[in-house]
């Protein structure tokens, strides 16, 4: 029985006469690829729907040269001097550690980490991102300075068993399966780990449902793979070659059709199925800082750091509010409303280690 169509919205001390703003200036990223128009026209029907899925998914692969029907143009390698221009507009967090510091002081420094792209490499499989022994220590250190979260698609307990650290909050399922740290300095008050935000505990059973029929119906394309993120299921296609693209698409609109209560959003090369409840990584920091006790407070500075397409509701979040920064994990320029850039999980471990660096200095 059909159950209607889905809808498918797809502290350094600074000189005196040195003022930070918050954000710095930056330009509207209107050369880049504008993926959230890609999303949009997701709301269309029929063959032209399955079109603009098969753009937006080849959207999620800027570094390849494409024909792009919905824009009319092609999306290209940025030239030379658009990316300095990029640069300069989200210049990297590394090379501006010292304003950051600078504008962060007085303030208690919260940190949001993504996972996937940001504290392990992306990889063919998702069973095997793996975090490095020394991202590892350094996500501890920062960790026994300042609350930290981590931020996922990811079901909180797969992050966990990756990340293995008991003194950070988990934000898995985009933010829909919030835990605690069972352990910790001074900061973390509690030391049982209890659930503090399950907002779509109601879908567990469709998400169940609906991860089953998607296994089902994709298993003859070779390199698919579904995960069940608990409440969210995605729909791996990096290993698919694109020719098949569209058989992934159409499977995937196939069984959704069946779900109104499940919408499609899109990651780097996944399809992610989630509850239609307005619920994603920006509200999970909110609610996070507020469990920490800053609800609008001046006296915070949130950092977030992520890769991917599902981090820019928690850097527009960090926008709106004009409190603390976003930094963009990405070697290519994109359309962001993060401030600052790092090019890959490398240089995210250096930042968090100067960062610890610093917090010590200014200890004694």
């Amino acid at each position: 029985m059909t159950k209607n169509n889905a809808v498918v919205p797809i502290e350094i001390p600074v000189p005196a006469s040195q003022h930070y703003s918050y954000p710095p200036p930056r330009g509207t990223d209107t050369k880049y690829p504008n993926y959230k128009k890609l999303l949009n026209q997701l709301e269309l029907g029929g063959a032209n729907k399955i079109n603009s899925w098969l753009e937006s998914m080849r959207a999620s692969s800027p570094t390849q040269i494409r024909q792009n029907s919905i824009l009319g143009s092609s999306l290209v390698m940025p030239l030379e001097d658009e990316t300095d221009e990029w640069i300069e507009e989200h210049p990297s967090a590394l090379f501006k550690f010292e304003q950051i510091m600078a504008m962060s002081k007085g303030k208690k420094i919260v940190m949001f980490l993504d996972y996937d792209g940001t504290l392990s490499p992306i990889v063919d499989d998702p069973d095997h991102a793996y975090m490095s022994e020394a991202m590892r220590e350094a996500v501890r250190d920062v960790a026994m300075h300042f609350p930290t979260a981590i931020v996922s698609g990811r079901c909180t307990d797969k992050v966990l068993s990756f990340v293995r650290l008991k003194e950070l909050y988990y934000a898995g399922s985009h933010g829909m399966d919030i835990v605690g740290p069972t352990k910790g300095p001074k900061h973390i008050k509690s030391k049982t780990k209890e659930v503090l935000c399950q907002p779509a505990s109601e879908f567990l059973p469709i998400i169940e449902e609906i991860s089953k029929a998607l296994i089902e119906k994709t298993k003859m394309i070779p390199g698919a793979k579904v995960e069940n993120n608990k409440f969210c299921v995605s729909v791996h296609y990096r290993c698919v070659d694109e020719m098949k693209w569209d058989a992934v698409a159409e499977q995937v609109k196939s069984v959704l059709n069946e779900y109104p209560k499940l919408r499609l959003t899109q990651g780097r090369k996944v399809l992610e199925i989630r509850p239609t409840i307005k619920w994603n990584k920006g509200n999970a920091l909110e609610f996070l800082l507020e469990t920490l006790g800053y609800a609008d407070s001046s006296e915070v500075f949130p950092v977030y750091i992520g890769d991917d397409r599902t981090d820019e509701d928690a850097f527009k979040v960090l926008c709106e509010k004009e409190q603390g920064i976003g930094i963009l994990v990405s070697k290519v320029p994109k359309e962001t409303n993060a401030c600052y850039s790092l090019r890959e999980p490398g240089e995210v471990k250096e930042f968090l280690q100067e960062l610890v660096q610093w917090k010590r200095s200014n200890e004694h």
